[in-house]
């Protein structure tokens, strides 16, 4: 009987979550697929990039949360040390701060 083989899967260095950037504000706003009242109910609306990578978008403030996704985005603020708790549980490829999100993309909020 011959060996079986596969294709290499990722390493164990590729899975692993990348730290946290040194000059990440100490807080961030994150934005949520909708309101609620209790932050332990929050989804984290993570994006899609054009290549397929999941992306965590995270604003320094709330007024550039407003201004870059909408003043009807729902969010939660979280300590930046809560980020790899977060990319635990629902594992991301890209952190990005204050990313613009263009007026046709933006979500409105429920």
């Amino acid at each position: 009987m011959a060996p079986r083989t596969s294709a290499p899967g990722p390493t164990a260095k590729q899975n692993e979550p990348k730290a946290i950037p040194s000059d990440f504000p100490p807080v961030v706003y994150l934005p949520c697929a909708e309101a609620v009242d209790d932050p332990k109910a929050a989804r984290i609306d993570m994006r899609q990039t054009r290549d397929g990578r999941t992306a965590l978008l995270a604003y320094s403030a709330l007024d550039r949360l407003h201004f870059c996704c909408g003043d009807d985005q729902a969010w939660i603020v979280m300590p930046t040390a809560g980020l790899s708790q977060l990319q635990s549980a629902h594992p991301f490829e890209l952190l990005l701060l204050d990313v613009v999100i263009p007026e046709e993309e933006r979500r409105v909020r429920k």
